[in-house]
C-alpha cells in the first residue's frame, strides 16, 4: 500500500523526527488530522494549515493513515507472541513452587497430642483383644484335652478348668501349668454307679520322652459313693441273686459300716483301704432261709471292689475312706508321677 501523492515538497509522515521507525505510532494530537508539522520545527509543533486537496484526496490519506497504524499495532503483538512462543530450547521450564501450608498442617495433625493417644488406645484394645481371644481359645483346647483323658479313665462325662492366673498362654509357652482342677458328672467311676470324682493336679510339667509326656507333681482326689449307688453297683456285681442280696443300704457313720438289706439275707460291711484301693470287709453276715458260705460273699465283693477303685493310672492310689448320712467319702492321691505316652495308654494320647 502506498501514500498518496502530495504536494513537491512536503516530507513524508514515515519520516518525522519524532518518530523511532516505520511501525512507530504517529504522536497524538488535539488539533485535525488534516494539519501537517513541518520537518524543522522542534516538538513537532502544529503548523497552520495548508490548502489541502479535495475531499477525495482527504478520505483516501485519512484511511492511509488509519490502515498504517492498524497493521502496526497487529504486528507488535505478533512480534511479541512469536518471541515469546518460541523459548529457548536449552532452558529448562521453571517447576512449579510447592505450597508449604497443607505439609505443614498434616505434620500438625500428625504430632497432634488427642490423635496420638487415640491411636494408642486404639492400639492397646486391639492387643488386649488379642490376648482375650488367644487366652479364650487355649484354654477350651487345653480344657477339652485334659477332660476327654479323665474320661477315658473313668467312663464318665467329665470337665476340666485351669488356674486364673497366670494366664494360661504364659503357661503353655513355659510348659508349666500350675492348678488344673477335673470334676465327672457322677454317673459312675468304671462299673460303680454313683459314685463321683473331683481331681485337683498341680505342677504338671510337658517334657515328652520316649517313655513320658511329663510329670505331675501332685495329684489328689475325693470321691464320694452313694449310697443309691452302692447298692446298684452291688446288685450288678452278684448275678442273679443280686436283687436279693441287697436291695437296701443303709450307713452307719458311728461305727463305719455300711449295711445291705435284703429279702433273705442282712449283710453289715466296713469299707477299708487294701492296697491301692478299697475294700468291703463283711463284719456281720446273716442269712434266712437258706445258707449261703460268708467266704462267697466277700469274695465277691473284694473281687467287685478291686475292678472298681485299684489299677488307676499314674500311681494314683487310696489315701483314706470315711462313711457319711449319705454314702461313702474316699481319698486318692499320687505324687511327682509320670504321665504315660498314648502308647502305654491311649487315654493320654491327645496330651
Amino acid at each position: 500500500m502506498t501514500n498518496p501523492q502530495g504536494p513537491p515538497n512536503d516530507p513524508s509522515q514515515w519520516a518525522r523526527p519524532g518518530d523511532q521507525g516505520p511501525l512507530a505510532r504517529p504522536p497524538a494530537s488535539s488539533e485535525p488530522s488534516t494539519r501537517r508539522l513541518r520537518p524543522g520545527e522542534p516538538g513537532g509543533h502544529a503548523q497552520e494549515p495548508l490548502n489541502l486537496p479535495t475531499q477525495p484526496a482527504q478520505q483516501a490519506e485519512a484511511q492511509t493513515e488509519h490502515l498504517t497504524a492498524s497493521h502496526a499495532q497487529t504486528r507488535r503483538p505478533g512480534r511479541a507472541t512469536a518471541h515469546s512462543a518460541s523459548p529457548d530450547p536449552t532452558v529448562r521450564p521453571a517447576e512449579p513452587e510447592k505450597e508449604p501450608g497443607p505439609v505443614k498442617a498434616k505434620r500438625r495433625t500428625r504430632r497432634d497430642p488427642l490423635t496420638v493417644f487415640l491411636v494408642l488406645i486404639i492400639v492397646f484394645s486391639l492387643v488386649i483383644a488379642g490376648l482375650i481371644g488367644g487366652e479364650l481359645y487355649t484354654r477350651h483346647v487345653a480344657n477339652s484335652k485334659v477332660a476327654q483323658a479323665v474320661a477315658c479313665v473313668v467312663k464318665d462325662q467329665a470337665t476340666a478348668s485351669f488356674g486364673v492366673a497366670p494366664l494360661l498362654l504364659w503357661q503353655v509357652a513355659t510348659q508349666h501349668f500350675t492348678n488344673i482342677t477335673v470334676e465327672t458328672a457322677g454317673n459312675q467311676i468304671r462299673d460303680a454307679k454313683g459314685m463321683k470324682i473331683k481331681i485337683t493336679i498341680q505342677d504338671v510339667r510337658i517334657k515328652k520322652t520316649a517313655d513320658s509326656v511329663g510329670t505331675i507333681g501332685a495329684l489328689d482326689a475325693t470321691i464320694t459313693w452313694s449310697s443309691e449307688g452302692i447298692k446298684e453297683s452291688v446288685q450288678n456285681a452278684i448275678p442273679i441273686l443280686g436283687a436279693f442280696v441287697t436291695s437296701t443300704v443303709v450307713t452307719h457313720p458311728a461305727d463305719g459300716t455300711i449295711e445291705l438289706k435284703g429279702l433273705l439275707n442282712n449283710i453289715t460291711a466296713k469299707p477299708v483301704v487294701a492296697g491301692k484301693g478299697l475294700e468291703l470287709q463283711i463284719v456281720n453276715f446273716n442269712t434266712l432261709g437258706f445258707s449261703l458260705p460268708k467266704e462267697t460273699v466277700q469274695s465277691t465283693l473284694d473281687e467287685f471292689t478291686s475292678d472298681l477303685t485299684k489299677n488307676y493310672p499314674l500311681g494314683i492310689h487310696a489315701d483314706s475312706v470315711q462313711v457319711t448320712s449319705t454314702g461313702v467319702v474316699s481319698h486318692f492321691s499320687t505324687r511327682n508321677a509320670s504321665i504315660p505316652t498314648g502308647i502305654q495308654n491311649p487315654c493320654f494320647g491327645h496330651i
